[in-house]
């Protein structure tokens, strides 16, 4: 999954000297594999697992294993507990949160104060920075440089203002710690395969940042059903983005039983326009009472037709 694959530089934190240690003191006995069986002699991890950090998961996350192992829980690990309190994690996401990122134990203090200084310098706000830290816990992981290379990147190549560029990335915050190649490609996609103009990707993006990191494939299927089955002119999908999260199935359902009921009408100009939102946002009872004017058993009757 996206969110999931630590930044190479997460393993690239542990200093010359922690890592001969690693090496120079196998502290896991040849015969044993798993973390737990070290609690009972290690007060970092059973303190660890107090928080509510699974180790199960922390020991399938490379080298983490070994790191939490050297560490000692008053001198090193306890700080860094405190700075992401500070940063606004609360108590009960602490275990959660190092469950994702363990390494995070392993960085200097000081260079992870200096990435909240730098998102505190850009005008992010408190707030915005807990939240942003707790949905994409690798965050704080990566350099100044590498923030702010990012950030540089969504400005310049949608032309967004600061303002809107700082409003998409608290939104979908693993656009700054995820891979580049698979967003450039989405935009690609969506100038070049599915036409649209590079003001209505703006716009597009902007409302709903995701179609950054869809499947390139999924983007595809979805707007060929929309755009050459039913008909949904560009500057209508640009209106309503959010139908490129929506399952497919779910658009192609509601859309032919529209189409068979005669009400599959997606032109405002005409007076039993459906809108796209309308289309996928609500759920079936109201969509089958309100848009098409049936009954949820009509509905079901018709899929079974399918």
């Amino acid at each position: 999954d996206w969110d999931d694959i630590p930044p190479s530089s997460a393993l690239e934190v542990i200093s010359e000297e922690e890592a001969v240690q690693i090496i120079a003191e196998p502290l896991l006995p040849i015969q044993s594999s798993t973390l737990r069986d070290y609690v009972d002699h290690s007060e970092t991890l059973a303190k660890l697992v107090h928080l509510g950090v699974d180790l199960s998961q922390v020991e399938k996350r490379q080298k983490a294993g070994q790191l939490l192992l050297t560490l000692d829980f008053e001198k090193d690990v306890k700080k860094i507990l405190l700075f992401l309190k500070d940063v606004g994690v609360e108590d009960n996401q602490l275990g959660p949160f190092l469950t994702k990122n363990p390494y995070i134990l392993g960085e200097d203090l000081e260079a992870l104060e200096t990435r909240v200084a730098y998102l505190k310098s850009k005008k992010f706000g408190k707030s915005e920075i807990a939240q942003m830290v707790s949905r994409a816990p690798y965050l704080l992981l990566f350099s100044v440089e590498r923030l702010d290379n990012r950030l540089g990147f969504f400005k310049n190549e949608l032309g967004l203002s600061v303002k809107k560029t700082k409003d998409l990335v608290i939104r979908l915050p693993r656009l700054l710690t995820g891979k580049l190649e698979p967003v450039k490609e989405n935009l690609q996609v969506c100038q070049i395969e599915l036409g649209f103009q590079h003001n209505e990707i703006q716009q597009i993006v902007y409302k709903t940042p995701k179609i950054l990191t869809a499947s390139k494939k999924r983007l595809k299927q979805t707007f060929d059903y929309l755009h050459n089955i039913m008909g949904i002119p560009h500057h209508m999908l640009t209106r309503f983005p959010q139908v490129f999260n929506s399952k497919l199935l779910r658009i192609r359902e509601r859309h032919m039983f529209l189409a068979f009921l005669g009400r599959a009408q997606y032109d405002p100009a005409q007076p039993s326009y459906v809108s796209l939102d309308q289309l996928v946002s609500l759920p079936d009872e109201v969509f089958c009472t309100e848009i098409a004017k049936a009954s949820m058993q009509d509905f079901e009757n018709f899929l079974k037709t399918l």
